[in-house]
């Protein structure tokens, strides 16, 4: 189990987390989580676009099993 802390935030982050949250399947407490994470890694990889840095988040959340293995185009026939 995960430990929480409740935090004040302003009503329209609120508001926007459980829009984005609805469309995204998590909890509103999720959504904001990820907003941090997706944040943190920008502020760390200044260079990288935001858009790379979800994918690659999402990406490196999904399991194993289910990833797809790369194949370099010079071995596709």
């Amino acid at each position: 189990m995960t430990a929480s802390t409740s935090i004040r935030i302003d009503q329209a982050l609120y508001d926007q987390a459980r829009t984005e949250a609805l469309a995204e399947h998590r909890t509103i407490a999720g959504q904001v989580e990820y907003w941090a994470k997706v944040g943190r890694a920008a502020l760390d990889n200044p260079d990288l676009p935001v858009s790379f840095i979800a994918e690659s988040l999402a990406s490196m959340a999904e399991p194993r099993e289910e990833a797809t293995p790369f194949v370099p185009r010079s071995r596709r026939e």
